[in-house]
């Protein structure tokens, strides 16, 4: 792969609320907590990392509301994304609240809104024009609506002999949908980016099978499987066997917030392919990314973001 080409990405666009408790939970009661709202969305996120990382153009469909298409739109150009952003008459832009733990994991509380609303009257063929890689963000494969578009993106980027990429995102909505069914959707893809768990569940294997057995079995499926493995790095699996285990690189700064490290490597993953680099040194820079992004709030490369519309001034 070179940077011959830009990056786009098709995906989710959402305002996170990330509400960072010292103590655990209490039930029926107040919990004090640090919370922000952010930009976020899994592809949002994996674009910004990408334009962070890496020297490609990078381009990002999605599907917002129209009372924060605006701040939206602003936080993905100052992070050097080109954003087309389709804004939705009828549903506000989706919402996730993110729980976060003194251990920084996390707990996702989800509302799609316009994200999944991506149709495909959304989708034009000139988006792959100068495109070198096509990535798609799982969550478009959970709605039928943006499951269709997604199907409509992948074909025309095949057609074009443009390379595809998908990140499977989520566990629960993996179960919820059925593994066949979202392998069967994503047939055609040439890279897979699940976690651990995801792989599994891909695999067909039970919570107990090793991670590298998942990456493999799914690597006859699709030819490059990279599985994220949080502190434990990552696994590079090609045609049936595995290929590189590539080490968790180490935060420069406490750790706060696992919220987007996957979204991270993805984004720089990506961005390492377009610049030539190999599946293992693109490996090697996804782990770096992600060891950034846990240290702050929120899942994009940090900059102290202004508020969404309606905001109180700091």
């Amino acid at each position: 792969m070179t940077a011959a080409g830009a990056l786009l990405v098709v995906g989710d666009v959402v305002t996170d609320v990330v509400a960072m408790h010292p103590r655990p939970l209490a039930p029926a009661t107040d919990t004090a907590a640090r919370i922000r709202t952010l930009p976020g969305g899994a592809g949002a996120n994996a674009a910004c990392w990408a334009a962070r990382t890496g020297s490609a153009e990078v381009r990002l469909l999605a599907r917002v509301g129209a009372e924060s298409a605006r701040w939206h739109e602003r936080a993905l150009v100052d992070a050097g994304v080109r954003p087309r952003l389709v804004v939705d008459a009828e549903e506000p832009t989706g919402t996730v609240v993110a729980l976060v733990g003194t251990d920084a994991e996390r707990t996702f509380l989800t509302d799609s809104g316009a994200s999944l609303r991506l149709c495909p009257a959304d989708w034009a063929p000139s988006l792959l024009d100068g495109a070198a890689h096509l990535h798609l963000s799982g969550y478009l494969f959970f709605a039928a609506s943006s499951r269709e578009l997604a199907v409509v993106a992948l074909r025309a980027a095949r057609s074009r002999g443009v390379p595809v990429s998908v990140d499977p995102a989520s566990a629960g909505f993996l179960a919820a949908l059925g593994p066949q069914r979202f392998l069967d959707a994503v047939a055609g893809a040439g890279v897979l980016l699940p976690n651990e768990d995801e792989a599994r569940l891909l695999a067909g294997l039970p919570e107990g099978a090793g991670a590298a057995r998942a990456a493999a079995a799914l690597s006859r499926r699709v030819p490059l499987v990279v599985v994220t493995l949080g502190p434990a790095g990552a696994l590079v699996a090609e045609r049936g066997r595995i290929t590189a285990e590539v080490a968790a690189a180490d935060p420069a700064e406490a750790v706060v917030d696992s919220t987007g490290a996957g979204d991270a490597f993805t984004g720089a993953f990506l961005a390492a392919r377009l610049d030539g680099a190999d599946p293992t040194e693109s490996a090697r820079a996804g782990c770096r990314a992600a060891a950034q992004a846990i240290t702050h709030p929120g899942g994009r490369p940090w900059a102290r973001p202004e508020g969404p519309p309606g905001a109180a001034c700091p």
